[in-house]
């Protein structure tokens, strides 16, 4: 194997700032799936992260007059902490290059170890490509938080430690990829000795940057990332991270935003810690790798990579984690504006929890109601659809239904029947001081703006939606609009919950 990464992983030097982390298996979870799930406790060293490992592995490799140069760094956060501290320890000084849209308590953790923060751009590869100047008009070393051997090393030791600690049969090993250092790693040291454990990394569905590399069998860089899971939000892998997820990883699994808020309450309920979106990765990549092969009774690790979470981040995880786990069924019904169909409703629901309900009256004839009920999985949502339609109401899940969990569920009831030539449109930026306001500013035009929702989800995205009069006649114009904006955006004026609800 090209760079003899059992030799490197063996005489790494991280425990100078690393504890070797506890294998917890986490009770309630594993009951609930029929398998054990170990999980490898990164989020308790003392950064909260398992970046430290390879940050410090890789400068106190470098020689006393290189060291003493200083260090850059370009990091979402947590790698950055982890050379500020290993600068802090070697007694070198630390420059760490981090993105506007870093929650503050990653920011305020770097600058509590010493380091110099510089802000700049919207995501990683932004601020990588400006601390590669720094490093380059300074002199200093850039110390890369992925794609470098010695880092790789440091972080294989977590592989080192899970087989030690767990000397009984283990099925997989899930870690979740940003610009893959870690299942790299861990694969290289595992992979040596037990070849037959499977390597399983996990992605979100919009930061799938290794997923869409090994499929193309070539490296492949995204136009843009999700920024929710924002530790792997790293739109280019690695070469070397690539070259061994190619030859040692069996498998990248890709997680929505809803499955990682349904682990992060996994482990909570579990372990009362909690994860950040990146940290939970691994989770929620076990629960889809166990539903989908229908396994019972085998043992997987996973890797709680995070814990650096930004408390206003709480509130989104805590309205999807339900969807996510399947225990909330979120659907439109519609009944007659009649006596007795509200009572015909509620019986048809039973004894069920209800955990939303929105209406209001807009039609003589009929009534549309959004409801959220509890339900222990999908298989009851289905049969509790299907009850309702034969009892004669008309009912759409919306479950999967970005829009309608998003906005429409805050919105329902605000129909206006004298807009005309509306056009519905959900559009996302990245959420930083002064973004909502920029995006206004972009919006302003001589169409009307019919309809206008936004909600801080404590995501680190903005959200919007809004509904725009814009004759037939200007639809081309609208379009060279849409295009020139810079945002995401997505056309919803097909979108079912609208008609129902809005339009």
């Amino acid at each position: 194997m090209k760079n003899n990464y059992l030799e490197r992983i063996l005489t790494a030097q991280v425990y100078d700032v690393a504890i070797e982390s506890p294998l917890e298996r986490i009770a309630n979870l594993s009951e609930r799936i029929h398998n054990q799930v170990l999980l490898k406790r990164e989020d308790l060293q003392q950064v909260f992260s398992f970046k430290l490992r390879g940050a410090y592995n890789k400068m106190i490799k470098l020689s006393p007059a290189v060291r003493n140069r200083g260090v850059v760094a370009a990091s979402a956060g947590n790698h950055a902490q982890g050379v500020a501290l290993a600068a802090r320890r070697l007694n070198c000084s630390a420059t760490i290059v981090m993105p506007v849209t870093t929650p503050q308590i990653k920011v305020h953790a770097v600058m509590g170890h010493g380091a110099t923060v510089v802000l700049h751009g919207d995501s990683y590869n932004d601020a990588y490509e400006h601390a590669a100047m720094l490093a380059k008009d300074e002199q200093t070393t850039f110390v890369h938080p992925y794609d470098d051997p010695d880092v790789i090393a440091g972080q294989g030791t977590i592989g080192m430690e899970i087989l030690r600690q767990h000397t009984g049969a283990i099925h997989a090993i899930f870690a979740p990829i940003g610009g893959g250092g870690l299942i790299a790693g861990i694969a290289a040291y595992v992979k040596r000795l037990y070849p037959k454990i499977k390597i399983i990394g996990v992605e979100p569905v919009d930061s799938d940057a290794m997923y869409r590399s090994l499929q193309s069998g070539r490296r492949i860089k995204l136009a843009q990332v999700g920024l929710f899971a924002d530790g792997v939000a790293v739109r280019h892998v690695g070469k070397e991270t690539f070259r061994l997820c190619r030859e040692l990883v069996d498998e990248v699994m890709l997680v929505d935003t809803d499955a990682i808020c349904a682990a992060i309450k996994d482990v909570f309920e579990d372990t009362r810690t909690i994860l950040e979106p990146s940290g939970a990765l691994a989770v929620a990549g076990v629960k889809a790798y166990v539903a989908r092969e229908k396994m019972q009774h085998k043992t997987f690790v996973a890797i709680a990579s995070g814990a650096n979470m930004n408390f206003d981040r709480l509130r989104h995880i805590s309205e999807r984690a339900e969807i996510g786990e399947q225990r909330e069924a979120v659907m439109s019904v519609t009944i007659p504006e009649q006596p007795g169909s509200f009572k015909k409703f509620c019986n048809l629901l039973g004894a069920k929890s209800i955990t939303e309900f929105n209406y209001r009256y807009s039609d003589p004839s009929v009534a549309h109601v959004f409801v959220g009920v509890s339900v222990r999985n999908q298989e009851e949502t289905r049969k509790l659809i299907a009850e309702l339609k034969q009892g004669g109401l008309a009912t759409e899940d919306l479950s999967n239904n970005e829009m309608a969990k998003l906005h429409i569920r805050h919105l329902v009831g605000g129909r206006a029947h004298a807009v005309n030539n509306e056009i519905l449109y959900r559009f996302e930026f990245p959420d930083r001081p002064s973004a909502l306001m920029d995006f206004l500013n972009n919006m302003s035009h001589n169409w009307n703006i019919s309809l206008f929702h936004y909600r801080n989800h404590g995501a680190d995205y903005g959200r919007v939606l809004i509904g725009i009069q814009v004759p037939p006649e200007e639809k081309s114009d609208f379009k060279a609009f849409l295009n020139q904006l810079g945002y995401r955006y997505w056309d919803e004026t097909k979108n079912p919950a609208y008609k129902l609800f809005l339009g």
